[in-house]
């Protein structure tokens, strides 16, 4: 974190400095939230969350050099502290004046992506390519929450040139919040699709919510919107800002991003990038998966409107190797291929990776399919569209794993001109085991499920027995 006089991040976060001596004391440590991830120098937020009090390890932050304590309740140890309301809002307090602060000095560009699926892969792409061309931070892993967007926003300096954000919402509101610590000088929507729609109620809700975006955005902003998604076209009605279209409908004479000559493989896509204006580019993308393509187009599109040169957002996508961990990532490839796909899972991008691994299968395909979450009332009817999907595509051999899946294998089942066989497995551990019997050299195997469902772990099982390091 930049640095700060313990007054300044009291005065930011509407706290008191305990004891009152320390208000001239200054930090810069990292910010966390995990007292197990405290270095010395750092700054520990001691959150009250649902199942664990922060407070409780406050003691552990100090023992590990923590040199500021944030607390909603003055503590006995040895440290400065910043009593403040609720932690959770004084974190995102303290992101606003940091953001603030490092922008009054004029060089930094802030950069946000939503939507419902791409997210993550979209903020990878531009680190990379931003990254080229000055110091840029981005969101680890998939930190776009209440939470993780402000730790993410105080890991920039006054040298940061660029923040790229990711901003996820599991309901209204969530990323209105976040824009108004940072707003982005670049938004971006991906797409909008039914992942979290439990907590929208439909998918109009989540137009909404998504759009929350680039509603705020300013007449000299950019955003950044997917041309082949009617409901975030449809964006393009409530911002101010200046659009910038990207997707296989968009046209490079409008200012649009696109790509032409699409080829999948289990090597990755190769296509070639039209950006605005008409420039084009051959790219060799090793993200697996062409759906990832449109993740692509959208960070050029991004990176063009903060002046990227065709050369480094080329550069930049080719240097990326995969998505992220457990994102369409290879884990062998010899003598069998297996994809895990297991972190997130939407209607969308089930059907997108269902897709793939058609696409990139020399031999036999192998679904390993695990429960879509947070789908409220359309749960039952979208695991059966899954299954049907699953024999529309001829997968050779679908294994369900978990009850809150098992409508993905009783509608595959009842489908009886399937040359493919499905089974169910109740648990990881007998899905391992059955597994174990079908697989064989030449297969290539798709482990997709929700975070929730666990599935990831399965598929690191399965890399590590097929690559001999189990």
């Amino acid at each position: 974190m930049i640095a700060l006089t313990l007054a300044e991040i009291a005065s930011a976060v509407d706290g008191e400095v305990r004891p009152a001596d320390a208000a001239a004391t200054v930090v810069d440590g990292a910010v966390e939230t995990d007292s197990r991830e405290i270095a010395p120098g750092g700054i520990f937020v001691a959150r009250l969350g649902e199942a664990m009090d922060g407070h409780d390890f406050a003691a552990s932050a100090v023992e590990r050099g923590a040199a500021l304590l944030v607390v909603e309740r003055p503590l006995d140890l040895d440290v400065p502290q910043v009593v403040v309301r609720d932690s959770t809002v004084a974190l995102a307090a303290l992101a606003k004046e940091v953001v603030a602060r490092v922008r009054a000095g004029g060089r930094l560009r802030v950069v946000g992506i939503t939507g419902s699926n791409g997210k993550t892969t979209t903020k990878n792409l531009l680190r990379e390519i931003l990254g080229r061309i000055g110091p840029t931070v981005a969101s680890h892993a998939s930190f776009n929450n209440e939470v993780g967007g402000p730790m993410t926003m105080l890991r920039i300096t006054h040298d940061t040139a660029y923040l790229v954000a990711e901003m996820g919402a599991s309901a209204a509101g969530d990323i209105a919040r976040l824009v108004r610590l940072a707003k982005p000088d670049v938004g971006v929507v991906l797409k909008v699709g039914l992942a979290h729609a439990g907590g929208f109620g439909s998918i109009e809700g989540t137009q909404r919510a998504k759009s929350e975006m680039v509603t705020d955005l300013e007449p000299t902003d950019v955003a950044v919107l997917n041309r082949d998604d009617p409901r975030v076209a449809a964006m393009a009605d409530v911002t101010k800002a200046r659009v910038a279209w990207f997707g296989l409908a968009a046209d490079p004479a409008e200012g649009g991003t696109t790509a032409l000559d699409v080829e999948a493989s289990s090597a990755g896509t190769t296509f070639e990038l039209v950006l605005p204006g008409g420039e084009r580019r051959a790219v060799s993308f090793r993200v697996l998966g062409e759906h990832h393509v449109s993740n692509a187009m959208a960070a050029a599109a991004a990176a063009t409107a903060l002046g990227v040169d065709a050369d480094t957002v080329v550069a930049g996508l080719e240097a990326v190797v995969r998505a992220e961990r457990w994102r369409m990532e290879v884990l062998v490839a010899e003598p069998l291929t297996i994809v895990n796909d297991a972190y997130n899972a939407s209607p969308d991008s089930m059907a997108a990776a269902l897709k793939a691994l058609v696409q990139i299968a020399p031999g036999r395909s192998v679904a390993v399919l695990g429960a879509m979450t947070e789908l409220g009332e359309s749960a039952g009817e979208e695991h059966d569209r899954i299954g049907l999907l699953v024999v529309r595509l001829n997968i050779g051999q679908l294994v369900v794993v978990g009850p809150d899946a098992k409508r993905i294998h009783l509608a595959a089942v009842a489908q009886g001109s399937w040359d493919g066989e499905s089974v169910f497995a109740e648990t990881q551990e007998e899905a391992e085991a059955l597994l174990a019997d079908v697989l064989r050299p030449g297969d290539t195997v798709l482990v997709k499920s929700s975070n929730a469902a666990g599935l990831r772990h399965l598929g690191d099982r399965l890399g590590a027995r097929w690559s001999g390091t189990a």
